[in-house]
């Protein structure tokens, strides 16, 4: 038997090959749109890619699933459970589609793949159960998805939050209790679980760091494990639907993409080099600046109504939160990132990249007129807060809101501030700031495209704020949270 998890750290997201040397097939699950890297292992290993499949409907970034079954001509393997309000729509492949149902087995070769029906994170949510038949008739291996991650469960949540479907957040959390209780427990203890998310994804909210577990070991130590045993069901929903992270708004868009069927690229989408006049038709014809500069760069001096969104492993979902997806984009950066940059960002469904400037074209970065991004010290800031003069924007999630904030602050989370805008005041002077100084800085970016004209980055942040000693409101006493 091949077995190789690919794992995208952007989005903390893993996807699979499955084969079998013997008969040289396998099986793809949870593929990302740029979905060269499977053909690639599959031509290095002498496979042929016959199936292709997804655990669920994802909600965080765009599946490659229907773009490698139509490169492949693999059949298309999608979840034909869920029930009616929530399924996959038309393939747009012309690849052959099978739609699969609790007990079905995939057969790779001598590799026998076990379909479980596990609802709970999304209603048609899949798990695989891996048997390397040549060698044993137990089964090996289970891809678990968003149902089981390293010591946590998917977030049952995001239906209701994202899509608006209503009830489902707690329907999900009683169908992730039955799950674990008739299908998990099933699974023996020897088996390895390998995850669809690991630490960072916002699909949970206290994924494990590692790659894989066992069966045995979540059961033994995960925080559910105790609930399960003691069929407590109100407790585990309790604990489950507590403390989830924030849902960003572009969440809403890649489960509907995914459920419907997102356009074929084709290929990696090129970007051309822009000198100063070609940036400047580009931003005439409509295209955002994605300034993928670091902050201090970004401070120093920016092209007019540019994003700051640096290049980092965060890149994707940040420009997810703030990029409009109709809209071309361009970006700057370093020539030999260029590539790596389109490819996270058609990973969260913005393929619509025109062109680059290089980051170290002066002439270029100054057609569009140049800003700084004023910022503060906590000293300062500290001041213009207590005299009122300033309104305190903090942009950090939910969570880290309710571990402690500054007293009167506005909190929109940055995942929502695309969203968010107009409860934001454009006559004070708004001070933003995030735990550490990047967030605020990409956050205050999007302020300044959106026409606001006074608006302060606090460098240091909440972290700082905090070890000066300044006021904090901690989560017993919310009474100033405004978002």
């Amino acid at each position: 038997m091949f077995f190789r998890q690919i794992f995208e750290e952007g989005l903390a997201q893993a996807s699979y090959i499955v084969g079998c040397t013997e008969s040289e097939s396998a099986l793809v699950v949870d593929p990302r749109r740029d979905i060269d890297v499977y053909l690639r292992i599959a031509q290095e290993n002498d496979l042929k890619i016959s199936a292709v499949t997804e655990t669920h409907i994802h909600a965080d970034f765009l599946s490659g699933a229907r773009e490698l079954a139509a490169e492949t001509g693999a059949t298309l393997c999608l979840s034909g459970c869920g029930g009616p309000d929530w399924t996959y729509g038309p393939s747009g492949s012309k690849a052959p589609v099978r739609l699969l149902r609790d007990g079905d087995v995939l057969e790779v070769g001598r590799v026998s793949v076990l379909v479980r029906h596990v609802p709970g994170h999304t209603p048609e949510h899949l798990m695989f159960v891996v048997t390397d038949k040549p060698v044993s008739s137990n089964p090996m291996i289970a891809m678990t998805g968003d149902f089981v991650f390293v010591g946590d469960l998917g977030r049952p949540d995001l239906l209701e939050k994202v899509v608006g479907v209503s009830g489902s957040a707690e329907a999900g959390a009683r169908a992730m209790f039955a799950s674990l209780r008739s299908v998990f427990s099933s699974v023996p203890d020897y088996v390895q679980l390998w995850p669809g998310h690991g630490a960072g994804s916002a699909c949970g909210k206290a994924l494990g760091a590692v790659p894989a577990s066992t069966a045995g070991y979540e059961r033994l130590t995960a925080w559910w494990a105790p609930f399960v045993a003691a069929d407590d069901e109100s407790g585990f929903m309790r604990e489950l639907l507590d403390g989830q992270p924030d849902a960003p708004t572009y969440f809403a868009r890649m489960k509907r993409l995914n459920r419907d069927g997102a356009p074929l690229l084709g290929s990696l989408p090129v970007a051309k080099r822009l000198d100063a006049a070609g940036l400047k038709a580009a931003v005439g014809s409509g295209a955002i600046v994605v300034d993928s500069r670091g902050k201090k760069a970004f401070k120093a001096g920016h092209p007019v109504g540019a994003l700051a969104v640096a290049d980092e492993s965060s890149f994707s979902t940040r420009s997810a939160w703030f990029v409009d997806p109709d809209r071309p984009i361009v970006l700057i950066a370093s020539p030999d990132r260029v590539e790596r940059l389109v490819r996270a960002l058609i990973r969260v469904g913005l393929e619509k990249v025109t062109g680059f400037v290089d980051a170290g074209d002066a002439a270029a970065l100054a057609a569009l007129g140049s800003a700084p991004l004023e910022s503060v010290d906590l000293e300062t800031a500290q001041q213009k807060w207590r005299s009122g003069e300033a309104v305190i924007v903090d942009v950090r999630n939910g969570g880290e809101w309710l571990h402690g904030h500054i007293p009167g602050a506005l909190h929109v989370p940055a995942s929502q501030l695309a969203a968010s805008i107009d409860a934001i005041p454009r006559d004070k002077l708004l001070l933003v700031h995030c735990a550490g100084g990047n967030r605020s800085v990409a956050a205050a970016s999007v302020l300044l495209a959106n026409g606001f004209t006074r608006v302060t980055d606090v460098a240091d942040g909440f972290d700082g704020w905090e070890e000066a000693g300044y006021p904090v409101e901690l989560a017993t006493n919310k009474s100033a949270a405004v978002g």
